[in-house]
């Protein structure tokens, strides 16, 4: 699922990593290219993964990590993953993604298009025989300590919504959904940073599956690429659809797993740039 992640935003390659383990993929960042190519990786440990205010891992750790090449003139590209809960995406246990894109710098004016393609390996919604699989284009904008960004999906369905997956109208599918976010990110001096979001999806065809989230991190960035974080999360379903989520998975006492995957939570993260 599209992450709130601040990281294609133009924030150095630490915090980079921390919007990849805090909330979600690491995605390619909106800077001036570098003049040869340049492979990097990360990884992260974090208390648990949300993206888009939804936590994936149903509130447990997830253990993530990825890899980005760039190449002379902004183009790169790249894949990441990360542990996710069969609670929140059924017969899921691991979100892959991967991407492309190009992005420039003219003086603090930053921007970019990349283009995603997310896959949840033996998910599947079993009755009604629809995949979690989807794509995105996203297109981003930023000026010194702002950015906006919108996302488009480009695939059939969004997340696997339609109307056999959502028992809502005949034959619909959910292209052209669109998330739109804007950020803030403050430097807070000494390796401290301060990130702001706030995001909202609207679900084609499915209006009363649309959402909206908001998040505010704060941030520290050690020597050897280590970034520590702690974020404080909130979603909004438009309507109640949300409230009660199950995929028919049960907890550790047998029974049914229902939950608000939207509510408010709080999630550390360790990770590391190299």
């Amino acid at each position: 699922m599209p992450s709130i992640c601040l990281a294609a935003r133009g924030l150095g390659p630490a915090l980079v990593m921390l919007c990849a383990a805090g909330c979600a993929r690491a995605q390619p960042a909106d800077a001036t290219a570098p003049t040869v190519p340049a492979l990097t990786a990360n990884v992260a440990l974090t208390s648990q993964y949300v993206s888009r205010g939804f936590r994936q891992t149903w509130g447990k750790p997830a253990v993530q990590g990825g890899i980005d090449y760039a190449l002379p003139g902004g183009w790169s590209a790249g894949t990441w993953m990360s542990s996710v809960s069969d609670k929140f995406i059924e017969g899921g246990s691991i979100e892959w993604d991967l991407y492309a894109g190009y992005a420039g710098a003219r003086g603090d004016l930053n921007y970019g298009v990349q283009v995603y393609y997310y896959l949840y390996p033996g998910a599947k919604l079993q009755y009604a025989g629809t995949s979690y699989d989807y794509g995105e284009v996203a297109v981003s904008l930023g000026y010194k300590w702002f950015s906006a960004k919108y996302w488009l999906t480009w695939t059939p369905d969004y997340f696997g919504y339609n109307s056999r997956s959502l028992l809502a109208g005949d034959g619909l599918h959910s292209r052209g959904s669109g998330y739109a976010e804007v950020n803030g990110t403050f430097d807070l001096g000494n390796g401290a940073s301060l990130q702001l979001h706030f995001g909202h999806e609207r679900v084609r065809n499915f209006a009363a599956y649309s959402f909206r989230d908001a998040r505010v991190a704060l941030s520290r960035a050690f020597d050897g690429g280590w970034t520590l974080t702690g974020a404080v999360t909130r979603g909004w379903g438009r309507t109640d659809v949300y409230d009660r989520y199950t995929t028919g998975a049960q907890d550790s006492a047998g029974r049914l797993a229902v939950s608000n995957p939207l509510e408010t939570t709080f999630l550390v993260a360790l990770s590391r740039a190299f």
